[in-house]
């Protein structure tokens, strides 16, 4: 397809006044084929904008009925559609958003024996996935395939996002094993705010359209962390590891499997301030790390803590190898409590054991513990 008909030029035709995008970046998007693994609460907003966007062949892959707790933040759907197929229902609505392109269902969970052949048939990989096994599995079926993947992942108030691309890093790069079962915080779901899939499902459609058009500067090697508590973002930087198993100089993996990973109920992973304060009290042999900012630590910190900002963590983890040989009980705090949950999972899934995360942060200690402290 080398043209846009008389309607389409109508219809994206803010697109085509930036010249940035233009009528030749736009024949780049009806060209283009968008593959998005998951229609809930990432998928949804990916998908919407990237339909709106012109985007000529979008895949979904989906297999789940959708439910009336889905609807708080899974914005395809409608009260009516309660216990219609998510596939279904969401092939539908983007065909109202727009008739001109090709909608593509792929129904079934994704698995290793049927990924190849799904991805096969398009350029960017869209994850809207909410469990770490089919994480890594759309990883190393991108990795082996040469095909991006666009990062997503919300708990809470809290949302990650990042561009795995080829030549690397990629996923297993920032977290080179799927987690042991007992590492583990809780992966089934724990509460999320609506609004939060919303920003990282668009912040996903963003890095898919700009890798398509090749335009600005995308994600890759780079994690965002957004917490929608304190309206803050942080940045880490990911590099990309030689001895990756997957996309390193030499390889272990080669070919495709499930994972199996085990999801526990939550488990002694949070500590609360006066729980900490008893701890200390208590001589309790307690390691705590602050991962805040040099400008929040001038200000405030809890006495006879390390300090690592959270996007220096993945370079500097050596300085807690210790910790981590000795298995030593270690405490992360932050502000409220949302970028220590992403150096929680972080080092736990880098073979880190007993870490817990301060619930609310340090304003839960001055409130609790310490109620001259300003933060």
């Amino acid at each position: 397809m080398n043209s846009l008909s008389p309607e389409e030029l109508i219809r994206y035709s803010r697109h085509i006044l930036l010249p940035e995008i233009n009528q030749a970046g736009q024949l780049k998007l009806k060209n283009a084929r968008v593959l998005v693994a998951g229609a809930g609460g990432l998928g949804s907003p990916a998908l919407m904008y990237l339909a709106a966007a012109g985007v000529g062949t979008i895949g979904v892959a989906e297999f789940d009925t959708i439910e009336l707790s889905n609807l708080q933040r899974q914005v395809l759907f409608q009260t009516s559609q309660v216990g219609q197929s998510k596939l279904k229902a969401a092939a539908e609505r983007l065909e109202q958003i727009n008739s001109t392109i090709n909608i593509k269902q792929h129904f079934g969970r994704i698995k290793a024996q049927n990924i190849t052949s799904i991805i096969s048939g398009y350029d960017v990989i869209v994850d809207g996935t909410d469990n770490f096994a089919t994480r890594y599995l759309l990883n190393d079926a991108c990795v082996l395939s040469g095909k991006p993947y666009i990062y997503g992942a919300i708990h809470r108030f809290e949302g990650q996002v990042s561009v795995f691309a080829p030549g690397g890093p990629c996923y297993r790069c920032l977290f080179p094993d799927p987690p042991k079962d007992d590492a583990i915080a809780n992966c089934s779901e724990a509460g999320v705010l609506g609004v939060i899939a919303g920003i990282i499902g668009s912040f996903q459609a963003l890095e898919a359209i700009k890798t398509i058009l090749q335009l600005g500067t995308t994600l890759r090697g780079r994690l965002i962390v957004f917490d929608a508590m304190n309206f803050s973002q942080d940045e880490l930087k990911i590099k990309r590891n030689s001895n990756c198993p997957v996309c390193g100089d030499n390889p272990s993996i080669t070919s495709l499997k499930d994972e199996n990973i085990m999801c526990p109920t939550q488990a002694n992973s949070e500590m609360t301030a006066k729980e900490l304060k008893s701890a200390i009290d208590a001589g309790r042999d307690l390691i705590l790390l602050d991962v805040r900012t040099d400008a929040e630590v001038a200000m405030c910190q809890i006495p006879n803590s390390i300090h690592i900002p959270l996007q220096e963590l993945p370079a500097r983890m050596l300085e807690l190898q210790d910790l981590k040989e000795s298995n030593k009980e270690l405490l992360i705090y932050c502000k409220s409590g949302m970028r220590s949950l992403s150096a929680q999972e972080f080092l736990n899934q880098n073979g880190f054991k007993n870490v817990l995360n301060l619930t609310g942060g340090i304003k839960s200690w001055a409130k609790d513990v310490d109620s001259s402290m300003h933060v």
